[in-house]
């Protein structure tokens, strides 16, 4: 009999599945996944200046972006400006179990498929933007009494999301977390190792605690920092550059560590040409390199990487094929 997706999914998370890969897909495609979040009732304020569109975030930080471009944007106004407001600064209530109604109607639902609660951030992920990037990256050098005090307040924080999650009876938690550029990490590996990994660790063990897997998204090159992320307890890595990486060497560690990947045909290299040949012979080959733990999906903004649906389409088809 074959497999349910939530047991494919777990498999391959757990790079010892040997009946198929895992899928993940929109528009009325495959998908081994049902997706919730949190509703903390928080509206964002959004208005238009000329190009500019900005809006405020749950933690209050303006932000802002160019119409018609990339879906995201920029920090423009950063809620911690200064650090004489730390001992001030509101932080959103993450435990409410209010919040948590539909994750709850998703845990009790009869669906097989692989349940997953988004996480509103990660501790370097939101402090980044409190204080904006290039700020906070100084602060993690010439302020680490009051960055500490910033990253323990907000892991806090996720520790009760992930409880509420954990309790709604379902299967993993998702968060995203950039830690790379194009060729190296945003950070000396032991800068990560001394500040983050603790962090890490604390909500991973929490999550386990419950029985929930741990996906990270990350872009860039983050090869130095791979083994250090499965040792804190990341069970799936989420990469949507995976051409960036010696695909067989990644594939090699992920495999001792019993950690799966999850990501699309490579959202830089490969999709962007919309060279047919090309996109088919790279899916299939990450199919074939990373079999047994190996996640496919789909890029939800295709404008934002120049993609038309067709070239998307053309991934899609050729990870069926090599699906299994």
């Amino acid at each position: 009999m074959p497999l349910i997706p939530r047991e494919v999914i777990r498999q391959n998370m757990e790079y010892r599945c040997e009946e198929r890969i895992g899928l993940n897909f929109d528009r009325d495609r495959r998908d081994d996944f049902a997706w919730t979040g949190a509703d903390h009732g928080f509206k964002p304020k959004v208005w238009v200046e000329g190009n500019f569109e900005y809006s405020t975030d749950l933690w209050g930080n303006v932000w802002h972006r160019i119409i018609g471009l990339s879906q995201g944007g920029e920090i423009f106004k950063p809620v911690l400006e200064s650090w004489d407001r730390l001992d001030e600064l509101k932080l959103p209530d993450l435990a409410s179990p209010a919040c948590y109604q539909g994750a709850r109607d998703l845990g009790v639902s009869a669906t097989d498929k692989f349940k997953v609660g988004w996480m509103v951030g990660w501790p370097f992920a939101i402090c980044r933007y409190m204080r904006k990037m290039e700020v906070y990256l100084m602060d993690l050098i010439e302020c680490r009494d009051r960055i500490d005090v910033l990253h323990d307040r907000v892991t806090t924080l996720l520790e009760r999301a992930i409880d509420r999650f954990g309790e709604a009876g379902l299967d993993g938690i998702m968060f995203c977390e950039d830690l790379g550029v194009q060729d190296r990490t945003l950070m000396s590996p032991a800068m990560w190792r001394e500040i983050f990994r603790p962090l890490y660790e604390r909500l991973t063990a929490r999550a386990h605690r419950h029985g929930l897997k741990v996906i990270q998204h990350s872009c860039g090159y983050n090869w130095a920092l791979v083994d250090d992320l499965c040792e804190a307890g990341i069970d799936c890595l989420q990469f949507d550059q995976p051409a960036v990486y010696d695909q067989p060497a990644l594939a090699a560690k992920l495999r001792q560590h019993k950690v799966g990947l999850f990501a699309p045909c490579d959202i830089q290299k490969v999709l962007p040409t919309g060279d047919r040949g090309l996109i088919e012979r790279e899916t299939q080959r990450l199919v074939e390199t990373f079999r047994g733990g190996f996640i496919a999906k789909n890029y939800p903004d295709l404008n934002g990487i120049g993609v038309k649906p067709e070239w998307d389409q053309w991934a899609y088809e050729a990870f069926l094929r090599a699906a299994g």
